[in-house]
Parts: C-alpha cells; structure tokens; sequence
C-alpha cells in the first residue's frame, strides 16, 4: 500500500560526490540549525570497526546500498516533519544510486522516497574531487552520479535550488536565503 505523502520543513543538502554537502551540513548544525549525518560514510565507518575492509563493504552493491537506504529510512522516520532540518542527502538520494550502479530498485526505494515532500532539495555546484578512504568514484562517475541526483529530485514536487561554487561560508547564506517558502 503507497503511503501518504508528507509535507516536511526538511532542507536537503545533496549533490554528488565531493560537492561540499557535508562542510555546509557541518557549518548550519555550528550555527544551531537542526541536521542529519551523511549514511554512506556511517554505513562504512560502522562495518570498519568490525574489522571490515572498504572493499569488502562494497563489494556487494546491493547490500551496500541496502545498508545505507535502511540507515535513511530510520533516520527520517524519527524526524518531526514540522521541524527545519537540514538533511546530509536524503531518501531520493538512494534511487540515484541504484541507477548509477545499474541495480533494479527494491519496492520500498521507490514508495519510501515519495512519502516525503521536502521543503527545499538544495543540490550543490561540483567541486574538484578528492577521494578518501570512503569516496572512491572518478571524474566520470561524479558527473553521472550528480546528473542522476538532478534528475530525481527533478523528478519529485518538491522545489530545487542549485547552489553555485562559492566559499563554504556564502553557500551557506544562500542556502538559508533561497529556502522556499512554507
């Protein structure tokens, strides 16, 4: 059965990789704003203290991307709708990546991730990547992972903003100046 569509007062600050998602998340939870963790680098950071390596934690796409789509839906299931939060990527995310992996969606991606209606999806500028332990993705698979997320959330009701490549501080401003109304 297709659940109800809610309306939130959640903001999602999303992108593809190395777009600055969790620098601005990081900055509006210094400035008191209520905010959400990345899951993906959770999902990983969790399965390495039991002694898992990253390329055993992704080697199975599906799981790997299960594991982090069921660490979403409990987060965003806890939250008031009514509260502003500012969410590190959010359920849609999920149906970007399982495009990009070429994996089919299992049915609750798709119904978890038209029961909410998020205030405003802000979808970050792409910066130059930089991989880490956690990001491993090329120049290619940035692109198309950030076009995937432009195409969900486009795909949804909700209202989207891109934010341009500025210093940390104004994508900030921005964000907080270009919030839809409620």
């Amino acid at each position: 059965m297709k659940q109800k569509e809610i309306i939130t007062n959640w903001n999602v600050i999303t992108g593809g990789p190395c777009t600055g998602k969790t620098t601005v998340v990081e900055m509006l939870s210094g400035m008191g704003y209520a905010t959400t963790i990345e899951h993906a680098r959770h999902y990983i950071d969790s399965r390495k203290e039991q002694g898992r390596t990253v390329d055993e934690i992704r080697a199975n796409k599906r799981k790997f991307q299960r594991g982090i789509l069921e660490m979403q839906i409990e987060e965003e299931t806890k939250l008031d709708p009514n509260e502003m939060v500012f969410l590190d990527r959010a359920l849609p995310d999920a149906l970007a990546y399982y495009q990009f992996l070429g994996l089919d969606y299992d049915e609750d991606v798709v119904e978890m991730s038209a029961r909410y209606c998020y205030r405003t999806a802000f979808i970050l500028a792409r910066l130059p990547l930089i991989n880490d332990y956690a990001r491993l993705e090329d120049l290619e698979s940035q692109i198309r992972i950030h076009n995937l997320i432009i195409e969900v959330y486009n795909s949804f009701p909700c209202p989207v903003v891109h934010v341009p490549v500025l210093p940390p501080q104004e994508r900030v401003e921005f964000i907080l100046n270009n919030i839809a109304p409620a």
